[in-house]
């Protein structure tokens, strides 16, 4: 699963608690201002992405008669574009490269402005980062999954993508997330 500009606060806080419990990392600052720096990394990348995302349906909106002549298979076409492109845009396409990447740049970040110190290996702390954001991920859709579970056994029935339905998810997202230590 990617990451998408929603879940950055989430796994930032995720980033700013595990760093905090790890045993070896002081936060200088106050975890806020741990959670505020991961974020707007992560975010920074994730627009990267974005931007790139907008490029590639730019240009295949612009060739769409060739594309449809040509019976060429837009998803594929959007991937290859996507593939080419991403050096452009600085954008790590391997997911397991791009979170080592971004695990990296936050951890460069919190020590370059002191609101972490460690004594331990620098690997060490990025690894931290990294599991943070990958043992997100994985909890997402556990967590997806029980919430829409949780709706549907509403009595009032919740029309997904209504704004009610989204304020009932993001709250009982955030309730899991807390029950899970993660928030």
């Amino acid at each position: 699963m990617r990451l998408r500009l929603p879940h950055a606060p989430y796994v930032a806080n995720k980033i700013a608690i595990d760093l905090a419990k790890s045993g070896f990392v002081t936060l200088t600052k106050g975890i806020e201002s741990v959670i505020k720096a991961a974020q707007e990394i992560i975010e920074e990348d994730l627009k990267k992405e974005l931007a790139l995302e907008e490029h590639v349906r730019e240009i295949i909106e612009e060739n769409e008669d060739e594309i449809e002549f040509m019976l060429a298979d837009s998803k594929q076409l959007f991937w290859m574009i996507k593939k080419r492109l991403a050096p452009e845009y600085d954008v790590i396409l391997n997911f397991e490269d791009r979170f080592n990447h971004l695990s990296h740049k936050i951890l460069d970040y919190l020590y370059e402005e002191d609101l972490i110190r460690y004594t331990v290996p620098e690997n060490k702390v990025k690894n931290i980062i990294f599991n943070a954001i990958v043992d997100y991920i994985k909890m997402y859709d556990e967590i997806e999954d029980k919430v829409f579970e949780k709706i549907s056994n509403y009595k009032r029935k919740l029309v997904p993508g209504s704004e009610e339905f989204e304020l009932v998810f993001q709250k009982m997202y955030e309730e899991e997330l807390r029950k899970r230590g993660m928030l």
